[in-house]
């Protein structure tokens, strides 16, 4: 965080300062960053006392000083017996006092935001899309930090009024790119994250069913995947896909300058001639007159639609296209959990995609699986539920059942109770006969495959991160290694 003293910081969230006994007063700086886990904390840091739905943030403020906390910010001031929990010393660090620890952090990433923005050397990349955002997060992150660029990005999947703050907090006045995932599960929020970092160059992947449940529709994810555009200044750049129909409506609501990404002919950046296999995928991409060939190792077609995403954002930061597409060739493979390729012996491969699934994600994925499996072997999808989905779960559940069988999958393995429908509406839909298997245990399914799956064979893991599938994954990975 860019230095600022207790006082200051006591002002940008409207607390009271409590002074530590450790001699620490409103003129005492402090430039560590935030962190709400007491487990994370590092020396000179400030430690967000939140009331959670579960626990009480409060029952760890000893522990975080303990660890080096300079600064507690809390709803209640500690007593004495309360902050000895964990001390041997009556010394005591500077509390500043509020009624909502998750608002004050907001409100001190919003001022820290607004100072390094002022300075004029930030650029603040804001993204947001049902699917896609960490990956094109990832690879947004890794073209500014190849062209020399001081970059600060969300880390792991930190993208909602906790995890927001937290990454810009984390800002110090040399940054020169923010890259900001911005997600949502209603209405309001990515309103909420875009005021607090206003972004120069504002990214919507996709309008898609994913949390549709949670939103009350898949027009109310529009208006809420829309947010991210609404308030861009006109000296704003909004990158959209020109794929997606309903992030194509959002050129309308926005003062900023559009900028398309996409297959469809009137994208400004788009790839041609994309062929995907097991090792990754490869397309020619277009910006502008200019064309270059890219190995992009990252499994998947659907993954392309956030290369090029990536690659309109780069191109507005000022990287000429070889970087670009340098950049996007020396991607490190997807995470765990994230289309990651495993397995090997017998020439089995394992396609761990179990991180989290929506219906459009398992669409991609099933599709790829049908894409990259070999002519000679089986493809196997291995599919527990999506979540949620609402009123819309029994349909979208019903759809992929009728894409499996019409995609030709050798064998669909269903897991898990909550996915239970998958199985009976693929038999309904194909009438097979044993193409499609059913386990409520993890277990049993693990058995299954290991003892069924065959040389040369392909096999997709996916289902929502509730349904706790990845580990099945990385198990048949290590099983095949």
């Amino acid at each position: 965080m860019i230095a600022l003293t207790l006082a200051e910081i006591a002002d940008a969230i409207g607390g009271r300062l409590i002074p530590g006994r450790d001699g620490a007063d409103g003129g005492t700086v402090v430039d560590g960053d935030a962190q709400t886990d007491s487990r994370e904390i590092a020396p000179g840091q400030i430690f967000f006392a939140r009331r959670g739905e579960t626990t009480d943030g409060h029952r760890f403020a000893a522990q975080a000083v303990a660890r080096g906390a300079r600064l507690l910010v809390v709803e209640r001031e500690l007593d004495d017996h309360e902050y000895r929990a964990e001390q041997e010393t009556d010394d005591r660090v500077a509390q500043i006092l509020v009624d909502d620890a998750t608002l004050a952090l907001g409100r001190l990433a919003t001022e820290v935001v607004r100072r390094v923005h002022a300075g004029g050397g930030l650029t603040i990349v804001g993204i947001t899309g049902s699917n896609g955002k960490t990956t094109t997060k990832n690879l947004i992150a890794a073209m500014a930090e190849r062209a020399g660029r001081r970059t600060v990005a969300s880390a792991k999947s930190f993208n909602n009024e906790v995890g927001g703050p937290l990454t810009m907090l984390r800002l110090r006045a040399e940054t020169e790119i923010l890259v900001a995932e911005m997600g949502a599960s209603a209405e309001g929020e990515i309103a909420r994250l875009t005021a607090m970092a206003p972004p120069d160059i504002a990214v919507v992947l996709s309008v898609g069913l994913a949390h549709a449940g949670e939103f009350g529709g898949i027009e109310a994810t529009f208006r809420a995947k829309s947010e991210m555009v609404r308030d861009l200044p006109a000296s704003a750049t909004a990158v959209l896909n020109r794929d997606d129909p309903r992030v194509a409506r959002m050129a309308e609501l926005t003062r900023a300058r559009v900028r398309w990404f996409g297959a469809h002919p009137e994208a400004e950046v788009r790839a041609d001639d994309v062929v995907a296999d097991a090792e990754g995928t490869r397309f020619t991409l277009r910006i502008g007159g200019e064309a270059a060939a890219v190995r992009f190792p990252v499994l998947g077609e659907h993954h392309v639609s956030n290369a090029l995403a990536a690659a309109a954002v780069g191109h507005e930061l000022g990287l000429p296209l070889d970087a670009i597409a340098a950049s996007l060739a020396a991607t490190e493979l997807a995470g765990p959990g994230r289309m990651q390729v495993l397995g090997g012996r017998d020439g089995v491969t394992i396609i761990n995609d179990a991180y989290n699934a929506s219906p459009d994600s398992m669409s991609a994925a099933l599709k790829t699986l049908a894409m990259v499996a070999r002519p000679d072997a089986r493809s196997v999808a291995v599919l527990g539920a999506m979540s949620e989905l609402g009123e819309l779960s029994g349909e979208a559940h019903d759809r992929i059942a009728l894409q499996i069988v019409r995609l030709g999958i050798s064998e669909l393995v269903v897991v898990g109770d909550e996915a239970r429908r998958l199985h009976i509406s693929a038999i309904n839909e194909g009438s097979w006969a044993g193409e499609s298997v059913f386990f409520a245990d993890h277990d049993e399914a693990f058995d299954y495959l290991e003892r069924t799956l065959g040389a040369g064979d392909t096999v997709l893991v996916k289902s929502s991160n509730a349904a706790g599938l990845q580990r099945l994954g990385d198990r048949l990975g290590e099983a095949f290694a």
